[in-house]
């Protein structure tokens, strides 16, 4: 099995927020599947943002060290790319300030879980039959303790490495899938 794919930790309460933003959240992602982009074509990916608004939220995730200049073009035509694979944080955090952080970058990732979701559900129809079949969402409700958690996380993990190391061998037909984490206790009343 090759090495763990690379990853930035954030700690500073600046950077957690700097990363909760919708956009830079999204233009993150970006860059991590389709590889280094300008600000012109990442906005042209996205859809909704302008090309002014993508270089601003690239110059400042790079503050934080989430991306970086790829060498090459001018102003907003030179490419930037993801300085790592996946972004982590501490979920716990004990400084205040740092938690509050985490909490508001929570929400957001949680949010944009439900906003793509939502967005393939809207337009699952247009997707050949073997696409529709095989996405989807369900639940399944175990009872674990912290630890069995944490090793089911980790083979779950396992799992998906043979299909993150494959980029430019993956076979036709694939496309990029996103597999969602949402694992919480459902003993917590809304």
């Amino acid at each position: 099995m090759s090495e763990q794919p690379s990853a930035v930790r954030l700690t500073d309460p600046r950077a957690l927020r700097a990363y909760a933003h919708p956009t830079r959240m999204a233009l993150v992602g970006l860059l991590r599947v389709h590889g280094p982009l300008t600000a012109t074509r990442a906005a042209e990916l996205l859809g909704t943002e302008s090309v002014a608004s993508c270089s601003f939220h690239l110059r400042q995730l790079a503050k934080y060290g989430l991306v970086e200049e790829a060498g090459g073009g001018r102003g907003r035509e030179k490419p930037w790319r993801a300085t790592a694979a996946f972004t982590s944080w501490d979920a716990s955090p004990a400084d205040p300030d740092q938690a509050a952080a985490v909490d508001t970058l929570q929400r957001a990732v949680l949010d944009g879980y439900f906003a793509r979701a939502a967005a393939w559900l809207a337009h699952r129809a247009e997707d050949p039959p073997e696409w529709r079949e095989a996405a989807g969402f369900g639940d399944t409700v175990v009872r674990v303790t912290a630890e069995e958690l944490t090793e089911l996380l980790t083979r779950i993990e396992e799992l998906t490495l043979p299909y993150l190391e494959r980029t430019a061998d993956a076979p036709d037909g694939a496309r990029p899938v996103q597999l969602m984490q949402l694992v919480v206790p459902t003993d917590v009343r809304p």
